[in-house]
């Protein structure tokens, strides 16, 4: 009887070794879907980080393609080196400012600011502060190219009469400071995001803030020498090189999945992956619908197609979707570009009456296409509300506006904002730069 009573107790204790096994292989598996989760996540942000990157060398040949060729070089030495400084700012100061009470937070220096830091070299497992999300160097790279994208819009609207070390000023500031500022109260848990206001990758965060930048030193700048007559004439001043122009847009397509797809901000299941394939198919078509609308409209009110507005119109397309590139389906992502290329069309006519001297269209392109699209959100996302949407573009609109014209005017008063009119004539390259972009064509 005693051994019938000790049978279950013996074949229990044989079996322990057995369930340990499979708790510790359940406690293993767990771990390698976190490393895994983990690993995607850090590769969507690295594959989109170097894709928008790659946008950079869009603006600059866009830019250089629109301005005339006497500035042409100006525009690339601006381009170049507002990526170098925006990366600096954004990692000493403004990356925290976007994202305050983050772990990797030097604490104290200058009395509140503080610069990003990675992982440390060869970081395991254990160590990570939040294995289901992704590295800090990655999140850091990624969010560093939108910062310096909406320093690039700036760029091309004050084009050809603005001083280089000026502009360079104001894109520090903008990089370091007010973009973060604004950018916290949505992507980095602040009172718009607790508002319900949505804007996915940026129509308004990003290209909207720029554009409002933008319009605010144009307004302070004035216009190019010429560009407008006493009697309200608007005197044309077309690009140099219309082929690398089209070049610049198509480079700033590419980037464009990179900017969308990336900002689903996960890539470890197969819901977030197929999530990212809808987000580029829904960018694409919101381009070619751009594209096809000004490309028509041209045709119907000037009897011919206007390359630039094509150009723009895809571009408008581009920042039209992206406040929604995930929710709509394709034919309503199509609708929201198409309308973006609308607005491009109508806007840069719009602006030369108010004498409002845009170069390259960057303001209808990013503002008022941003604007638009992230009114757009509520066609197809339940979950955002009108109210909440106007709430978020008001507020970022005003921020950037009058900090942007405060900067603006501080800096025309220290500095000096404006190249004279004589080395507007002779060209920025030559009267700035001291070198030209075509040195063997006469300068126009």
């Amino acid at each position: 009887m005693q051994l019938k009573k000790l049978l279950p107790i013996v074949a229990a204790a044989a079996l322990l070794p057995s369930l340990g096994l499979a708790q510790d292989e359940a406690l293993s598996a767990d771990r390698v879907n976190s490393e895994m989760v983990f690993i995607m996540n850090t590769l969507l942000f690295l594959m989109g980080g170097f894709l928008v990157f790659f946008m950079a060398a869009g603006f600059t040949m866009l830019e250089a393609g629109l301005v005339r060729s006497k500035n042409a070089t100006m525009q690339l030495v601006k381009n170049v080196a507002l990526f170098s400084l925006a990366s600096v700012a954004y990692f000493v100061v403004g990356f925290n400012l976007m994202y305050p009470g983050d772990g990797w937070i030097i604490e104290g220096w200058m009395g509140g600011f503080s610069m990003t830091e990675l992982e440390p070299v060869g970081v395991g497992y254990d160590d990570l502060v939040d294995v289901s999300y992704a590295s800090v160097g990655s999140d850091f790279i990624f969010q560093l190219m939108f910062c310096a994208a909406t320093a690039s819009i700036v760029s091309g609207a004050v084009a050809e009469r603005i001083k280089l070390w000026p502009f360079l000023a104001f894109v520090v500031i903008l990089t370091g400071i007010i973009y973060p500022i604004q950018a916290s109260w949505s992507w980095g848990g602040g009172f718009l995001s607790e508002a319900g206001f949505s804007d996915f990758a940026g129509s308004s965060i990003v290209h909207g803030a720029g554009g409002w930048a933008a319009l605010a030193g144009v307004l302070i700048l004035g216009s190019r020498a010429g560009k407008y007559g006493k009697d309200g004439r608007v005197n044309v001043m077309p690009g140099s090189n219309l082929p690398l122009a089209t070049l610049g847009m198509f480079i700033l397509w590419l980037g464009w999945f990179g900017f969308n797809g990336g900002s689903q901000l996960a890539m470890g299941t197969v819901s977030d992956i197929a999530d990212v394939s809808r987000i580029f198919a829904n960018t694409n078509t919101a381009a070619a619908g751009g594209a096809i609308a000004a490309l028509i409209l041209t045709q119907v009110l000037y009897k011919k197609v206007d390359l630039t507005m094509v150009l723009n119109g895809a571009l408008a397309g581009l920042v039209s979707i992206t406040a929604e590139p995930l929710a709509p389906g394709l034919g309503l992502a199509t609708l929201i570009g198409a309308v973006g290329g609308v607005i491009v069309v109508f806007t840069v006519p719009m602006l030369d009456k108010m004498k409002i001297d845009d170069v390259v269209g960057a303001i209808p392109v990013h503002l008022f296409a941003g604007i638009w699209g992230t009114l757009a959100v509520v066609l197809s996302n339940s979950d955002a509300s009108i109210g909440a949407q106007i709430y978020g573009i008001v507020a970022i609109g005003a921020f950037m506006f009058v900090v942007s014209g405060i900067f603006w005017f501080i800096l025309k008063a220290v500095m000096g904002i404006r190249v004279s009119d004589e080395d507007q004539i002779t060209g920025l390259d030559t009267s700035e730069l001291g070198m030209e972009a075509y040195p063997e064509f006469s300068n126009r």
